[in-house]
């Protein structure tokens, strides 16, 4: 018998320490300084990361620990003190606070003659918009801690906000530019609760924060991804120009199939179903025409599908309008197979548009992979120029709407929220050049960011304010507009958009039950906004690109951004 440890043992036992961590901190409710260092040097042994160090006299040395001073430099000169909760060098800054349940009544016993003393129970009552608002104070507290850090120590990946026993709150900037701290990963998910923490991937993820947090960037898989993905179709574009098909029609044939790989990997067609079907044809690949023609026909109508033998939804971005396939022999459907295997829906949009025109561009391949403008380089002009200014706009927004709040003006409060979300859904931006839409990509993401920040304290001010703004307007991509003369690349553009927008829904939405919705207003946002052409034309003859459809509200004057 074998001495080594047994893996499953050690999972079981993690799992019983993470149970007796949550039994024990869920009763605690007081003030945070009472709890919050126990609570987090013990929920570093849970995720098996070192307990933070001792402070030392000399702040340079003090890279991990609780009660980390800082001093904060104010506009007339003037500094004052600062203590951060716990702060980790190149990790993360922590703010803690302890939030309190409800009190429960209890039926059976009368009520005392003398009123007991009143005891603190925590910053806010959990599960009231005191406490939200007590959360967001913590978050801009974090980011004020983080802001006040020397230079040398630079802007940490994350701020974490800690309800003492209650939750986890992650923002993230990976750029550690310190501008741009959003929901990671997203705004769906981003609060992590104590119950959560019976999860091994949700311990895994903390202990990566407090480890290698640049390790959670989930950009550093994508490019990856990316780069796989756009040589498997590199190859394949060479093979079928060799057979004698022209360059345009192998371009728009390999669209279609990759859009089709990613919707079976984001299941708005039936998971796997496509690779299945390219499977079932090895020994006949003759058969491969006619039946991705009768998909692809399915896919821009709608309906019942009979290769797929599922009703599938409504694809009519335009992408398929032409349901055109090439006929493909045994080697080049085992290299679409091979290319299907791919995690389609990790492909990072804002170096992928590039890569895929070099891959079906015979002059530039020879590049693949080598020159693209990385996302880094792309959010230095995004950041300033789009993002930043509606980031200010959003920080005053914020602060006006937890004031009238606090104020018991909840009604001004919310109008505060939907005028800003209006704002948001109303802002265009323009690429002059958009080449294969990276620019344009990377400003869909941040808005969209920014949108699920604005949605989230409406839903926490109203639900039923919420609900109508989610079901009203949202940022789309019709909000973004190109000018571009390489058809080929607008075509790119256009689907570097769709996917993009398309996997944020679904990393945003907790389940597929609403995928019908982006999926419809493809029709409704007349695709994407790219236009081929030299000028931009206005009025009743501008190219249907560039003009929203009826169906959706559209504002008279739209503001312009770049």
């Amino acid at each position: 018998m074998s001495d080594a440890p047994s893996t499953t043992g050690d999972e079981t036992a993690r799992d019983d320490a993470a149970r007796e961590f949550i039994s024990r901190w869920s009763k605690s409710s007081a003030a945070e300084r009472a709890n919050y260092q126990l609570f987090l040097s013990e929920l570093c042994d849970l995720l098996a990361v070192q307990r933070p160090e001792p402070a030392q006299a000399d702040d340079a040395l003090n890279a991990y620990t609780f009660e980390r001073a800082i001093a904060f430099t104010h506009a007339d000169g003037t500094t004052s003190p600062g203590r951060i909760d716990l702060y980790k060098r190149g990790c993360f800054v922590l703010e803690a606070k302890q939030g309190g349940d409800p009190l429960q009544p209890d039926a059976t016993r009368l009520p005392p003659l003398v009123a007991p003393p009143m005891l603190r129970r925590g910053t806010a009552t959990r599960g009231t918009r005191h406490w939200d608002a007590a959360m967001l104070a913590a978050r801009n507290q974090a980011e004020q801690y983080a802001r006040a850090l020397p230079p040398a120590e630079g802007w940490p990946p994350f701020l974490v906000v800690v309800d003492v026993g209650h939750t986890i709150e992650l923002f993230s900037d990976f750029t550690r530019s310190g501008k741009t701290y959003v929901p990671f990963p997203d705004p769906l998910s981003h609060r992590i609760h104590l119950a959560d923490l019976a999860r091994p991937e949700t311990r895994a993820r903390l202990a990566a924060v407090w480890t290698d947090p640049l390790s959670l960037d989930p950009s550093r898989h994508a490019a990856k991804v990316t780069r796989e993905v756009a040589a498997r179709l590199a190859l394949l574009a060479r093979s079928l120009e060799a057979a004698g098909h022209p360059a345009a029609d192998v371009a728009g044939f390999l669209m279609r199939c990759l859009f089709t790989m990613f919707a079976e990997d984001v299941r708005l067609i039936p998971e796997g179903g496509f690779s299945a079907l390219l499977e079932s044809l090895r020994a006949q690949p003759a058969n491969f025409r006619p039946m991705a023609e009768s998909l692809w026909t399915t896919m821009n109508t709608g309906g019942f599908s009979p290769i797929l033998r599922e009703t599938l939804l409504r694809f009519n971005g335009g992408l398929f309008e032409t349901c055109d396939a090439l006929p493909l022999d045994a080697d080049q459907l085992a290299l679409l197979i091979d290319a299907a295997r791919s995690d389609w829906g990790a492909v990072e949009p804002a170096i992928f548009g590039t890569l895929l025109e070099r891959a079906l561009d015979p002059v530039e391949r020879h590049k693949l992979g080598a020159h693209y403008t990385p996302r880094a380089y792309v959010e230095r002009l995004v950041m300033p120029t789009i993002v930043e200014p509606l980031r200010d706009e959003w920080a005053a927004v914020q602060a006006a709407a937890v004031t009238l709040e606090r104020q018991g003006k909840r009604a001004d409060a919310v109008a505060e929220l939907r005028a800003f979300h209006r704002r948001l859904c109303a802002v265009r931006v323009l690429d002059p050049a958009c080449g294969s839409g990276n620019f344009l990509y990377v400003t869909l993401e941040h808005l969209k960011r920014l949108e699920g920040e604005v949605l989230n304290l409406l839903e926490e001010l109203d639900e039923a304010e919420f609900q109508f703004e989610s079901e009203g307007f949202n940022v789309d991509p019709h909000q973004l507009l190109g000018l571009e003369i390489n058809p080929r690349a607008a075509a790119i553009a256009d689907l570097v958009l769709w996917i993009g927008y398309l996997q944020w829904h679904f990393r945003t939405n907790s389940t597929t039950s609403n995928a019908a919705t982006p999926c419809s207003r493809m029709t409704a946002w007349n695709r994407c906004s790219t236009q081929t052409a030299t000028p931009l034309r206005t009025g009743t003859d501008a190219p249907q690109r560039l003009t929203p459809s009826p169906a959706k509200k559209s504002p008279t004057k739209p503001p312009a951004s770049r």
